[in-house]
């Protein structure tokens, strides 16, 4: 039986709308008993917050099925030496960060660590190129520029950072294959026994494809037919929608 992993926007919901045929999908999943993990690059939310947004939308997952990029954030962290961390992002970011045994400051912190926030300001990007020019280690939750009408994302709210200091942040999000492998460590699975569903190739399908999964495009969101051939790798399996997928 495989493992699934399967993205939230463009693939279960558009702009918290259910993508026709998704909940029946999930359910199938979970009935079937597949290990599943609903995987984000989103840091914002808890798994609960998700939960209650898929519930929403007519989907109902278990809390332990979702997996952040502030969870696997933290989990890379847990790696790495040392224990401060100056952090620009919202709570569920922080509340990962604390779990992991971090303290969050800004005096001499280890890391400077972006997420995603609205009240980002000239403070924040003062302090954060301040501290990577001084040697703290520049992390960031996920590589996206922008979400739904062009929001600002964590991509653009590192770009002045880097900028000032010439240094780029290790990404943690898609398409890094780290998200993908932590996620996979979550539920105690292997590679080579795990689907990855997306609806964009240059981060799911990526990710999977660099983690060594199979892959499933579905193109109810941000990738189209004519996109697959724009990029030199292939995903395994294309269908037009969650609801329409077969072959797990």
């Amino acid at each position: 039986m495989k493992n699934i992993i399967c993205d939230i926007d463009g693939v279960l919901l558009h702009d918290n709308k259910l993508v026709p045929g998704s909940d029946r999908f999930i359910h199938r999943i979970l009935e079937q008993g597949n290990p599943l993990v609903i995987l984000t690059n989103y840091p914002v939310q808890t798994g609960k917050d998700l939960q209650n947004r898929l519930g929403a939308a007519g989907i109902q997952v278990p809390e332990e099925c979702f997996y952040t990029a502030a969870m696997a954030t933290a989990d890379f962290l847990k790696h790495q030496e040392g224990s401060k961390a100056f952090v620009i992002g919202e709570g569920a970011l922080t509340h990962e960060l604390y779990k992991a045994g971090f303290t969050i400051t800004d005096i001499n912190p280890d890391f400077v660590i972006v997420g995603e926030t609205r009240s980002y300001n000239w403070d924040m990007i003062h302090k954060a190129a301040r501290f990577v020019a001084d040697g703290a280690r520049f992390i960031a939750t996920n590589p996206d520029t922008h979400g739904p009408a062009y929001s600002p994302a964590c991509g653009a709210l590192c770009a002045p950072i880097e900028r000032i200091t010439g240094k780029m942040p290790f990404y943690v999000g898609k398409p890094s294959s780290w998200i993908v492998r932590s996620a996979l460590n979550h539920i105690n699975g292997h590679s080579d026994n795990t689907v990855i569903i997306g609806d964009n190739m240059r981060t799911d399908i990526l990710a999977g494809f660099q983690a060594g999964l199979e892959t499933i495009l579905v193109t109810s969101g941000v990738s189209k037919l004519e996109d697959i051939e724009r990029e030199p790798f292939r995903p395994n399996h294309v269908f037009a929608c969650a609801g329409d997928i077969d072959v797990v």
